[in-house]
């Protein structure tokens, strides 16, 4: 019985203690990175990647990584015509859910040695956004600046695919694993 209890205790201050590093490695992530160094736009919706274009022609040094976005021959003329030259964009489609829209890229992001990034989702879908990426790029000490793009068609996310996520986040961090069967399960 006191085993079992010293069990939980030890897995409850493990999971505590890895939770509370997160805000500490995303203070550091701002503090030597003040400024983004990258543009992260999940995609799947125009509106965002036009977003990601304007924003990338205010910013010429920023890489863009699109995830799981429209199809290239649609994506990239967006991006030419916003002065956004092929070199800095990179279309990646590995991501089949939210979760998967970060937890893919995270080795990309670390062997650009980027520490910043900007985050570009449709107002509706950030805070998910926001929630997950807390978890996933903080627990790797990249922090974001969030861009809302306006969409007046949809309401905000209910709390539900809310809390999936961050439940899956966790299990990312702590197994690599991202329960993508879990998405078609709550949704």
């Amino acid at each position: 019985m006191k085993i079992q209890k010293y069990c939980r205790l030890g897995i409850m201050s493990f999971i505590l203690v890895i939770l509370l590093i997160i805000p500490v490695r995303l203070a550091i992530a701002y503090h030597q990175s003040p400024q983004p160094q990258a543009i992260l736009t999940l995609g799947a919706w125009i509106d965002r990647e036009e977003m990601a274009a304007q924003i990338a022609s205010l910013y010429p040094s920023l890489k863009v990584w699109v995830s799981s976005g429209t199809p290239p021959q649609l994506v990239r003329p967006i991006f030419q015509a916003a002065g956004v030259s092929d070199s800095r964009l990179y279309l990646d489609y590995r991501a089949v859910d939210t979760v998967t829209n970060f937890t893919t890229l995270i080795s990309d992001f670390k062997q650009h040695g980027i520490q910043h990034l900007f985050l570009i989702t449709s107002d509706f879908h950030m805070p998910r956004a926001k929630a997950i990426a807390t978890l996933i790029l903080g627990s790797q000490g990249i922090a974001f600046t969030p861009i809302s793009v306006s969409s007046d068609q949809f309401k905000q996310e209910t709390i539900v695919p809310i809390i999936r996520d961050i439940a899956r986040s966790l299990l990312w961090i702590f197994t690599s694993h991202t329960g993508a069967s879990f998405e078609s399960v709550i949704d």
